[in-house]
């Protein structure tokens, strides 16, 4: 059956991109990749996205962004995308499971945590490394871990480990973070938290897991170790894109490149969310480019019917 409008990611972009075309009666096929909600299902709390005064979990606003996208008729199917065909019409959208035809595809497969690439990395994950406080920070009650990054993401996890770790080593390569000043204010008064500033981890050691961390002061050269049963890794990203096997225009990074309309390079396919060459990864930046796509999406396809497309303020 050829589909309308195939969306690629279930994050707060493709959700909101599903709502958008749901609404204009698109019946949008949304295929969800590894994780339904993206980043957001694995952070722990967000208090920065408008409406929720409050703070919400990440899992308890992927589940409201889903029933509401499932609400306007979004089909999802829970299943990972592995190539696209975007040289031909209809575009086709292979996954593990099967092929799909689509008259329209918006991208907005997100990315994934950035790796510290040293080593015993590869070795203890699973067993000392992890990406997820989420969902990992449980099994260290009563324990020693490292979070490793200065950003908004390490420094709320390393809050959110204090709730079961006796003390949390935050190692940072610089001598100031970067997460928004209220975060800090909060990391700062927690007296868990013992500060690693102007370092990097250089190599991960242990034997069944990981018992220490090797750790570089980048101003001193000077090293030291910190014996730790996990660690946390928390330095960006690096986005969900290599399944376009270059069928559309990428930047030197990865990201897909787009027009303020969310057009990528093949007429017809959008782009949107943290899979988009964009100026700041947030839920809200995410949430504006994937309605904008959806509308971008809903007029292109009317164009191809020969119809009318009126504008839209709201």
């Amino acid at each position: 059956m050829m589909e309308n409008l195939i969306i690629v990611g279930s994050g707060p972009a493709g959700f909101t991109a599903s709502v958008y075309a749901g609404r204009a009666r698109l019946s949008p096929l949304l295929i969800t990749g590894r994780a339904l909600g993206g980043q957001i299902s694995l952070t722990n709390y967000i208090e920065n996205y408008p409406g929720f005064p409050e703070g919400i979990t990440g899992q308890e606003l992927t589940q409201l962004m889903q029933r509401q996208a499932e609400r306007f008729g979004t089909r999802l199917q829970m299943d990972e995308v592995s190539e696209v065909d975007f040289s031909v019409r209809p575009f086709k959208v292979r996954t593990h499971a099967q092929e799909y035809e689509a008259r329209a595809v918006i991208v907005a497969t997100g990315a994934s945590p950035r790796k510290l690439g040293v080593p015993g990395e590869e070795e203890f994950t699973g067993r000392g490394v992890s990406y997820c406080a989420t969902c990992d920070g449980f099994f260290y009650q009563n324990r020693t871990v490292i979070v490793v990054g200065g950003g908004d993401s390490a420094v709320e996890e390393a809050m959110f480990l204090t709730r079961y770790a006796d003390k949390v080593y935050l190692v940072h390569r610089r001598n100031r973070l970067r997460a928004e000043k209220v975060i800090q204010e909060r990391a700062f008064r927690n007296e868990k938290i013992e500060w690693a500033w102007d370092s990097v981890v250089t190599e991960i050691l242990g034997e069944q897991g990981m018992a220490q961390a090797r750790v570089r002061n980048v101003e001193t050269g000077e090293e030291s170790f910190l014996q730790a049963d996990g660690i946390f890794i928390y330095i960006g990203n690096i986005p969900n894109t290599q399944f376009l096997g270059g069928q559309v225009e990428l930047n030197e990074l990865g990201y897909i490149v787009t027009d303020r309309r969310c057009h990528t390079s093949v007429p017809g396919v959008f782009a949107a969310g943290d899979a988009q060459e964009w100026v700041l990864q947030q839920i809200a930046t995410a949430v504006g480019s994937g309605a904008i796509a959806a509308m971008e999406a809903d007029k292109f396809i009317a164009e191809l019917e020969g119809m009318a497309y009126p504008e839209r303020t709201a």
